[in-house]
């Protein structure tokens, strides 16, 4: 992700951390690249002006830091610090110096299978631990796993239910990323960690194919197809690949399998795909040896008989002889 500098207005210090850059903006707020008392870089999560006005969003979010930093896998940001009661909300996550899955696509183009599957098993090991401390995405997407040198890391889980309550309360719209919401946050009938597995479905897809599963020129059309219409995956040649993902991408959640099953089944589809890879070329069947070239069946020949003398000569020697 990379750092842009500090324009005017920008703060250049939050809690105990220096700012040295600006590294995105979204929906919620601003990111600015921090880097604490001890040298360590962090990711400073800074709220927008909308929220940190409203109580209720400061209710919600100081729920979520509080479940957030309960999170502690692999795979995931680490949320190293908060104030929610600051005149601007901020969270700090470390830093994972690293491209995001949708810069790596966007520059390299599709994957093959095998880093679909490796990648796949850390987020859904990543969705596994976030899971288990009450957590749910809400907003997982391409830009929001990043790709550091141990993996992938999965960022910004649990601040989206703070903002998109709020942003649902005055809008009627649920917040979230279109391609990537799951049929019953679109519906507004809540999310789920079922949501969750939807969300990784289409990155899947993304992925492997290069774009998202559904696509349309209107809102209101995109809408309708992720919650009515099956995707069509055929584009995803691989045919294990296609299965999971088609299973993470069914319209009921309670179809969906469990992130810590896509973990398993994806850790044993890549080892799998790596020993073909990595295998030695086959050797071709060895020859017989080679057989002396056959001789040609031996001609009787008689042996030669002395030539036949005149009769005349034979029979002056007999009478000179007698």
């Amino acid at each position: 992700m990379a750092m842009k500098p500090l324009v005017v207005g920008d703060p250049t210090r939050v809690g105990d951390f220096e700012l040295l850059g600006r590294l995105g903006a979204g929906g919620m707020g601003r990111v600015y690249l921090g880097r604490s008392p001890d040298g360590r870089h962090v990711a400073v999560k800074m709220v927008h002006d909308v929220y940190a006005h409203d109580r209720e969003f400061r209710a919600r979010f100081t729920q979520e830091v509080a479940a957030a930093s309960r999170v502690n896998g692999l795979f995931t940001a680490q949320v190293v610090a908060a104030d929610p009661a600051a005149d601007h909300p901020w969270m700090a996550t470390r830093h994972i110096d690293g491209p995001s899955l949708a810069d790596l696509v966007s520059t390299g183009g599709p994957l093959p299978p095998v880093r679909v599957f490796e990648l796949a098993a850390g987020i859904a090991e990543a969705l596994t631990a976030i899971h288990a401390a009450g957590v749910v995405h809400r907003d997982l997407k391409p830009s929001n796993v990043l790709l550091s040198a141990e993996g992938p890391r999965v960022i910004d889980f649990g601040i989206a239910r703070a903002a998109g309550a709020t942003a649902l309360t005055s809008t009627g719209m649920a917040l979230g990323t279109p391609g990537y919401m799951a049929p019953e946050t679109l519906l507004g009938e809540g999310a789920s960690p079922a949501s969750d597995v939807f969300s990784l479905g289409a990155i899947l897809f993304f992925l492997a194919v290069g774009r998202t599963a559904f696509r349309s020129e209107t809102p209101g059309a995109l809408v309708y197809q992720i919650v009515h219409v099956d995707p069509e995956l055929s584009a995803v040649r691989d045919d294990d690949l296609r299965a999971l993902i088609a299973e993470c991408l069914a319209k009921a959640p309670a179809f969906r399998p469990a992130p810590a099953q896509i973990a398993e089944r994806c850790r044993r589809a890549a080892a799998t795909r790596a020993e073909v890879l990595t295998a030695p070329p086959a050797r071709p069947p060895a020859r017989p040896p080679a057989r002396p070239p056959a001789r040609p069946p031996a001609r009787f020949t008689r042996p030669p008989q002395p030539a036949p003398q005149p009769s005349g000569t034979r029979g002056r020697r007999s009478r000179s002889a007698a």
